[in-house]
Parts: C-alpha cells; structure tokens; sequence
C-alpha cells in the first residue's frame, strides 16, 4: 500500500515545495520496495523460511533488490536534503538543479532498471513484478519528476552553473560551520601537499612521504575519533567522512591513510582490555604508532569463516604460522591487527582471535626485518602510495597479553563491530575520488578548444559533467547519513553498506566519464585521471566487494532488516 506522509497541510494552503514532491515520491517507492522484497522473499523460502540455496540461485534479483532498496534510500535522502535546506534558506538555484536532476534519473532507473555494473541491470521483472503490480506506485507524482528531472533543459541549466562555479562541491553539501571549516582545512592540505604531487607517487610506486603523515597527525587526522582521554579529538564519524573525503580527492592513498588508523583504534575500543587502549590509543591518535590490517589469506577472499593461519599458545607466547594477503602499508606499520585461528577445532568464525602484533619497521630491501615474519610486494595498478604485500608467518612469536580482549575465540565478533565505520569510510573514499575526477573532468573541459570552442560547451561533454555533478551529490548526502546515524548511536550496517555499494560505483562513473573527456590525453599517463581511473577500480573490490556488498544487505533486507 502508498505510504502517505502525515500532516500534510491540503494543497490550496501551502505551496507545493520539490522536497514536498520528493517525499511522495519516496513513500511510492518505498511501496514498490515492499513489493518487490514480498516477491523475491517468496522465490528464495523453502517452507515459510530462506533457503540459502534459493537465495544463491536467484542472486541477480537477490543483489538487484538490495540496489533497490539503495535507490530507495537515495530518494529518501535527496527529499530529506531538499527539505532541510529549503528550512533554512540555502536552497539555491544550483542545489534544486542537482536535486531536480538526480531525482528524476534515479526515479527512471528504479522504474526502468538499475545498472548494477556496466553489463547487469535489474529491472522490476526480475523481482516477478508486472506492470498490475508496479502501476500503483508510478504516480502522477513520480511520472512528474521523472518527466521534469534529468532533461535536456535541466542538465544545460545545471551545466551552466556548474561552468560558472569554483573549483570544489557543486552546490551546498549541507554540512554545519565546524564541518565547513574542517573541509576547508583538509582541502588546503591535500592542495597544497597532496595533489601536485600524487601523480608522482603513482608512478614511481612510490611511498606517501613521512613529512606528509607527519602533516596529517599535526592535524590530528588519526585521532579524529577516539576519545580525548586516549589523546584523540573525540569527534564522530561525520567529521571522519568530511576528512576522508578531501584526503582522498587529493589521493586515495592519503585519504586511507587516516582509515587505517581509525578502523585500528575502533577494534580497540571497542574490544580491547583498558591496559590495550592506555598502551595503544595515544600512539595511535598521534601518529606515533601506524596499524595495518591483517585479515585476508589467498583463496578466501571475504570468506573470512575459512581463515586457516593459526596461533598456537606455548605458555606465555602464541606461535603464529600460515599466510597472508592484501595486506596494505605493512612495511612501515608499527602494529598489525591480526586475525589467525586459535581454535582448530572450532569450525567457521567462532574459532577466530584478534591479535595486536607489534612489529619493527621495514625498509623496500629489508621488509620484515622480524623473526617469523617474511613477505613480497604485489604490483597493482592503482591505490599505491602504501604498498600492497603478501605475507608469510613461520613461528611468528606473540605475547599472550596482544589477544585483543584477553578472550580467544572473540577475533571475528570484535571485527564485526568495526564493519559499519569501515564502509562509512570506503564511501567517503569513494566520494573524494569521484570528486577529483569531477574536477578533472571539469577543467579539462574548460580549457581544451575543439572546432573553435572550449569542449564544456558541447552537449555531450556538458551532460557528462551534469551528471556526474548529481550522482556525486546523492552519493555525499547518502554517506553523510549513514554517517550520522553511526554517530547517534544506532544501528547502519544497511545504511553503510547502501553507501559504500553507491559511492563506490558512482566513482567508477565519474572517473571513466571524466577519462572520456580528455579524449586520447585520458588514456596518457601523464595525465592525472588515468591515475584515478586505477584508484576508482578497487572500491568496487576492497571493504567487501560490490557482490558481497549486496549479498549481505539483501540477506539482511530478506530476514526483515529495517
């Protein structure tokens, strides 16, 4: 049934606004949501309850409603945005055009199909739903919006204004004073230390020099979230996602640079021992310490219940041996955070223990200068600055006192606890590397002369920029929310989840679209988007991948997630 909003003054006493608009356009698809999650729950249940093997046999409309209900949740935030910020007189002519245009595509989209990648799209069919079913909620309302959001009109309008603009976010992102001034600050840094220089890191393979962590932890970039009384600063996670994102559109490798300190310090808190935080914390915050993450082994991927690496207790010591993959910055880490098997009898994640292993720093010829420890750079194409190592423990000795919480058994609960900040931040990565592809785009487009004219003036170029403008907005406000409500305390494995399966695409977008402007010049190495056409690959891939992403919020959605 159309969920209507209440108290809704009756239309001959108030003007109707666009986020007026955008509100039942929400309710309508919401309803469809319900629809469509009614009939995928009863293809994938085997008497009356989910059959796992259903699930896996429907996987494209499983993974297409967890899109959906991504979608869904876009719409609610554009309504939301456009409400708060008619509310307080700074819904200018460019935040309506962004709102105009991204609520009408994605309204198509969730009515039309909805790319998933570039080759699969889920359309209202693949749920089992018909046009009887659909029909109800393609209302006057949502056809209005569609028909007068993502035009040829609106899209030159939004063009227009988006040529005449500086350098930055199109329109207001809709953040408060003390957020504003902290974008301000991390965007100078990431100018003036970052961006002239990240193209030069890229393809030296290069690490991300000290004098620039030392610039980060000068600005308390790793201690941005943990709490004064461990020598952080005690914000949230909304501050987090405003200096991930600026970091990273100067280079992804600095914006994650950050991260890897606060997943760390987030493990700690919330499952380590008080002589754990009091030893770790205040290194952490300072820059002092840096963490790496050490979690992945060959053949298992996201299938973390498989882990095989073990630590064997002798005493007072753990003997730590197996193997380990995609392990990022570990060379000059001071700290791992090692996931291992302590129990080999327990099967699947119950068997799991987190360690803090401390480790010496390496060099490039000497990487793991630690008995136990030995390992090989694997060459990637993007995300470099930081290194990415495979690493092989034999006889890796632990104190008894590193087992995070002093519990065994306990590694893959305590890891859980951090999944939702770990995809709040991988969104807001996103967001940073879809926005320095924008501005890229943008001045190339600017100054290249064509036919007799700079090339922002065609059509097709301007639509590019457009667009891109609209779905970076809605992937901003989406992270923001989840953001928010980490924040406030509640529960957002969905909402982090909708916004890191979003953002990371509409990265991907934005950097393909914006290497397409730049023509032959894009695909040169020279120039600095074909190195964010690389960065923008893996956020489809890391944090989960876009698969397992929509795996886990559509098994959510299935057993009555809300």
């Amino acid at each position: 049934m159309l969920r209507r909003s209440n108290g809704a003054l009756p239309k001959e006493r108030r003007t109707v606004t666009l986020d007026d608009l955008a509100r039942q356009a929400q309710f309508a698809a919401e309803g469809l949501m319900d629809c469509a999650l009614t009939a995928v729950r009863e293809r994938v249940s085997e008497n009356g309850k989910l059959s796992a093997a259903r699930i896996e046999a429907e996987q494209h409309a499983a993974h297409g409603l967890a899109w959906l209900a991504t979608y869904v949740e876009a719409v609610k935030e554009m309504a939301a945005y456009a409400a708060r910020m008619r509310e307080e007189g700074r819904f200018g002519q460019t935040e309506e055009m962004l709102t105009r245009v991204g609520l009408g595509e994605y309204l198509a989209q969730v009515f039309g199909g909805i790319p998933m990648n570039q080759g699969e799209i889920v359309r209202p069919a693949d749920f089992g739903l018909g046009p009887d079913e659909i029909a109800p909620f393609r209302t006057e309302v949502v056809e209005g919006l569609i028909a007068s959001g993502n035009t040829r009109e609106n899209r030159a309008a939004l063009a227009a204004l988006i040529g005449e603009a500086r350098e930055g976010a199109i329109g207001d992102p809709g953040l408060d004073e003390t957020f504003e001034a902290i974008r301000g600050e991390m965007r100078r840094f990431a100018d003036a230390e970052v961006a002239p220089h990240a193209q030069g890191w890229h393809r030296a393979n290069a690490y991300i020099p000290l004098e620039v962590i030392a610039g980060l932890s000068g600005m308390g970039v790793f201690g941005l979230t943990i709490p004064e009384a461990y020598g952080g600063m005690g914000l949230g996670k909304v501050a987090m996602c405003v200096v991930s994102e600026e970091l990273s559109r100067g280079y992804i490798g600095v914006g994650s640079l950050g991260t890897r300190s606060e997943i760390a310090a987030e493990l700690i808190l919330v499952g380590g021992t008080e002589a754990q935080k009091q030893k770790y914390l205040p290194g952490i915050a300072s820059g002092e310490i840096l963490p790496t993450a050490v979690f992945t082994e060959p053949n298992t991927g996201s299938d973390l219940a498989s882990l095989r690496t073990r630590a064997v207790r002798e005493g007072d010591e753990y003997l730590v041996s197996g193997a380990k993959t995609w392990i990022t910055h570990p060379v000059r880490a001071d700290l791992m955070t090692l996931l291992v098997r302590t129990n080999p009898n327990e099967k699947g994640y119950r068997g799991l223990s987190m360690f803090l292993a401390e480790k010496p720093r390496g060099t490039d010829a000497d990487p793991f200068p630690a008995k136990g420890m030995s390992g090989g750079e694997i060459e990637v194409l993007g995300y470099r600055g930081m290194k990415e190592y495979e690493i092989a423990f034999d006889g890796f000795r632990l104190p008894a006192e590193a087992l995070l919480g002093g519990e065994e058994g306990q590694g893959f609960k305590q890891l859980m606890e951090t999944f939702e900040s770990a995809r709040i931040q991988t969104a807001a990565r996103a967001v940073g590397v879809a926005q320095c592809a924008f501005e890229l785009g943008l001045r190339y487009a600017r100054e290249r002369v064509q036919f007799g004219k700079t090339i922002i003036h065609f059509p097709r170029v301007a639509d590019k920029l457009a667009l891109m403008a609209a779905e970076i907005h809605i992937a901003r406000q989406i992270t923001y929310f989840a953001g928010r409500a980490k924040d406030e305390g509640r529960r957002c494995d969905l909402e982090a989840g909708m916004a890191k399966l979003l953002a990371a695409r509409v990265a991907w977008t934005a950097a393909d679209n914006a290497l397409q402007i730049h023509g032959g010049n894009g695909f040169a190495l020279e120039y600095p988007i074909s190195r964010v056409l690389c960065d923008a690959r893996i956020l489809n891939i890391f944090e989960g991948a876009a698969e397992i992403q929509a795996q886990v919020i559509a098994r959510r959605l299935l057993e009555g997630g809300n």
